[in-house]
Formats: C-alpha cells, sequence, structure tokens
C-alpha cells in the first residue's frame, strides 16, 4: 500500500538535494519504497501550503484513502476516469462489502481534497476524474447526538473521572489522565469550540482568573480556526477553574518529568518565547536566530507546539495540552481519550451511551439555545396568546445568539445541523419552566424521549 508520512523527520530537508522541499513538509511512499515525485510536488506547492494546516492534513488523507484504493484495484491514479471516481464513491459510502463506510459529510471532504489535488496536478497534463461529479449534499441531522446536563455529568463521571454505577470512586479505576482530560472535556462543553480549536491554546491565551465572572471572553485566533474564521468565545467561570487546576497539577508534574529527563533541549526546531504582550501578541526567536513579534492570531497549531518559555526550573512548553511525559499533545490524540472513556461505559453494562468530542460542541449549542429561549420567555411571559404566537414566528435573536457562540458564519447552519430538537418545542413548554431558570431539569424533562438527545441513564426511571 501507499504511505503517508505525516512529515520529513526533523532536519532531513538538510540532506536533501531535491529543491522546493520544507522541514515538516508532508510526502508519500509507494508500496515500492520509491516516492511519486508528481504527487509529492502537489503537496509541497505554495497553493496547497497556503490552505489551513487541518485542511492540508485532511485532504493528505483523503488523498492516501484515494491512492490506496486505486492500489487495490489495479488503477494508476493519473490513469483514473470518471467511472473509477463513481464506484469509489459507492465503495466509500454506499458499498456494504466495506465495513469502514463514512457519511457523505465525510465523502465530501475527501472530493474537496481530490479535486484540490487533481487541479494541481493538470501541469502534468493529468485529467481529474471527478470532473463532472457533483459534490455530495452533505446530510448531517441524522448522525448528530446530544448530551443535555444531566447525561454529559454522568458520561464525565463514569468515562473520565472513574466513577461507578452508583456515583462513587471505583477502586479499579486505573486512570492516570482524569484531571487534564476532565478539564478538557469541561472546556469543550464549556465553550463550544471544535476540538482541534480548543487543543490549540497556549497559556498565555488564558484570561486572568476571576471569581465574582461567571464567564471570560476570550479570542480564538484566525490560523487555529476552522476555515480561519477566529472569533470570540466565553469560557465559564467552572471550565476555566479546571483548566487552571491542571495547569498547577498533572500538567506541571508532567513538566518536571519532562525537565528532568531533558526532553524539551532534544526537541529539533525549538522558538523560545521571549516576550508575552497581554493576551494578543509574543515576541519569540526566530529561525535566523534573531527574534520576531508575531500576533497570536497569526500563530499557528504547528508552531504553538514548538513554542517553549525560559523558566527557573528550565525549559517549558508554552501548549496548554500535554501527554504524560510532558510533550505538547497532538489534537489526534484527544479521539483515544473519548475512545477509552466510551469503552469502559459499555463495560460497565451500559448501551447506547457515547460521547464524541463533536458531540459536546452540538450539546454546548442546544444548552445555550435553551437558556436564550427560557431568558426571552421569562421576559415575555405576560403576552396574549394572539402576541406569543407572533412571537413565536421570530426567532432569529435566539438562534444569532448561537450562531455568535458557536462562530458559525452562516446562522442556517446553526438552524439545520445543531437544534433539530427543538423544531417542534412549543413556547408554551418553555414557559412552564421559565421561573428561575432550571436549564438541566428543564432539557432533561423536554427531551427525556428524543432519540438523538442523551441524558442521564442513571436517572431515567427514577
Amino acid at each position: 500500500m501507499a504511505e503517508l508520512l505525516g512529515e520529513v523527520l526533523p532536519g532531513s530537508m538538510a540532506r536533501t538535494k531535491l529543491d522546493g522541499l520544507r522541514d515538516g513538509q508532508r510526502f508519500v511512499l509507494g508500496p515500492d519504497g520509491l516516492p511519486d515525485l508528481r504527487v509529492n510536488y502537489c503537496l509541497g506547492s505554495p497553493k496547497w501550503r497556503r490552505l489551513a494546516w487541518r485542511t492540508q492534513r485532511d485532504y493528505a488523507c483523503s488523498l492516501m484513502v484515494w491512492l490506496n484504493y486505486l492500489l487495490t484495484i489495479g488503477v494508476n491514479w493519473w490513469d483514473a476516469d470518471d467511472e473509477v471516481a463513481s464506484d469509489f464513491l459507492f465503495w466509500r459510502v454506499t458499498d456494504p462489502e466495506n465495513k469502514g463506510s463514512v457519511e457523505t459529510g465525510t465523502f465530501a471532504g475527501d472530493f474537496a481534497g481530490l479535486k484540490k489535488f487533481y487541479a494541481l496536478a493538470a501541469r502534468f497534463g493529468i485529467t481529474d476524474p471527478f470532473a463532472d461529479m457533483d459534490r455530495p449534499r452533505i446530510v448531517r441531522h441524522a448522525d448528530v447526538k446530544w448530551l443535555d446536563p444531566g447525561g454529559y455529568a454522568r458520561w464525565v463521571d463514569l468515562g473520565i473521572r472513574g466513577f461507578d454505577l452508583h456515583g462513587r470512586p471505583d477502586p479499579w479505576w486505573k486512570g492516570r489522565n482524569d484531571q487534564r482530560d476532565r478539564a478538557f472535556c469541561d472546556g469543550l462543553y464549556g465553550t463550544g469550540l471544535r476540538v482541534s480549536e480548543w487543543a490549540s491554546v497556549v497559556l498565555p491565551e488564558l484570561p486572568a482568573y476571576d471569581r465574582r465572572r461567571g464567564f471570560f471572553t476570550c479570542l480564538l485566533a484566525e490560523a487555529c480556526a476552522k476555515g480561519g474564521y477566529g472569533h470570540k468565545y466565553w469560557m465559564p467561570r467552572s471550565a476555566l477553574r479546571g483548566v487552571l487546576g491542571y495547569v498547577e497539577g498533572a500538567r506541571a508534574a508532567a513538566v518536571r518529568r519532562a525537565q528532568a529527563a531533558g526532553r524539551y533541549e532534544r526537541i529539533t526546531g525549538r522558538r523560545i518565547v521571549l516576550t508575552t504582550h497581554g493576551t494578543h501578541s509574543v515576541t519569540m526567536s526566530s529561525l535566523d536566530g534573531g527574534s520576531q513579534k508575531e500576533e497570536w492570531n497569526d500563530v499557528g497549531p504547528e508552531t504553538r507546539m514548538l513554542l517553549f518559555r525560559e523558566t527557573a526550573q528550565g525549559l517549558e512548553p508554552v501548549a496548554l495540552w500535554l501527554n504524560e511525559d510532558g510533550l505538547p499533545r497532538d489534537t489526534g490524540g484527544w479521539e483515544h481519550t473519548f475512545d477509552v472513556a466510551n469503552g469502559r461505559i459499555a463495560s460497565l453494562g451500559l448501551e447506547n451511551f457515547t460521547c464524541t468530542a463533536h458531540m459536546l460542541r452540538h450539546s454546548f449549542a442546544l444548552r445555550w439555545h435553551a437558556v436564550g429561549k427560557l431568558i426571552k420567555y421569562a421576559r415575555l411571559g405576560h403576552l396574549t396568546d394572539d402576541e406569543q404566537r407572533d412571537f413565536r414566528e421570530e426567532v432569529g435573536d435566539t438562534w444569532h445568539l448561537v450562531q455568535t457562540m458557536l462562530g458559525h458564519r452562516s446562522v442556517e447552519t446553526t438552524k439545520s445541523v445543531y437544534l433539530e430538537p427543538f423544531r417542534t418545542l412549543e413556547v408554551e413548554a418553555l414557559l412552564a419552566h421559565a421561573d428561575g431558570f432550571p436549564v438541566a431539569s428543564f432539557m432533561a424533562d423536554v427531551f427525556a424521549e428524543h432519540p438523538w438527545v442523551r441524558t442521564d441513564p442513571l436517572e431515567v426511571g427514577r
């Protein structure tokens, strides 16, 4: 099979004679161990490198799926035609023999990446086999799941904190990263950020803690945001408190272990933070031995993982999230966290009670839509039936509230994908629960029977 190497080994570019390559550039080796220079030209071209780093990664993975598929059917990538492309679509999405089939949304990403690849390969006289294929229509709602507040709290207790079904610490629990993992999950659920966005945050971007404040306004860097759409986000006090507890506890211990082992000194290409200017900019060492000032808004995830600051105890990463060995945690590592948590819950005998990182983003949206509705209707509970009916038709400001908090460019995305359970919710149901704003009990009651919303399974029927 073809093999995608995530990046060139640090420093190896100094030993290669191929022009135009750079440190960290992805490349492909064929089954014979030799590179296809046309493929690698596309992966290293300026147009490819101008893509966001996550887009580069995702498109490269889509390309590998395509190349390996062609290898199994004996077709060269430069000879593939529209019939082969159609067969690939069927195999990737529909074929019952493919145990690893994906949803149309995932294939839409493959499609975009392969279109980009063949557009670059056109300079070699190669025809795009996907040229006449329409972009797949993404139907997401059937794949969307939510956790209400009670369901989320139970999932964290069982999967992350190692509690048993009676709400007590399990003496057989062997988790070592529960403080970090809980802080990370609470941050996802509390801010609505995507997992890659929350994973990219660095220490200087954290707001100063103030116990008098319920929420803290933060800024997601454009270089770390999906589609380059940086935006404000709001971190609850409870989430920030968990993050700071992790920084002072498990994270500090991991840093000390790494310093004692000398791990940070062995990292090639590391950059030293010389000065930070509030939460907005940073002066760091440059590759030529000098220094440069950059806005955090322009510093991407790859650079952030190479940033260190000098302390009295030695070097320390600026990245917030670290592995046990003290090295910055790659975004993909969080998938393992959720897999382990879901596996533990399944071992306790609870079926169909799982969570993914993106579910927490959906759940954040659901919760804030509930809050927005409760506040709005509590203020307007004095309206007549006719006035309430008119008001029910005007829901734009609540949708736009959640759009802003999620960082969506379009409110239609918010409406059509994230908040389907609210489509049939009546104003009267909200008004009945508005007094005092009991969000958790309200959502557990309203969505108890909804097939896509997961509540606390141990409270059902009590």
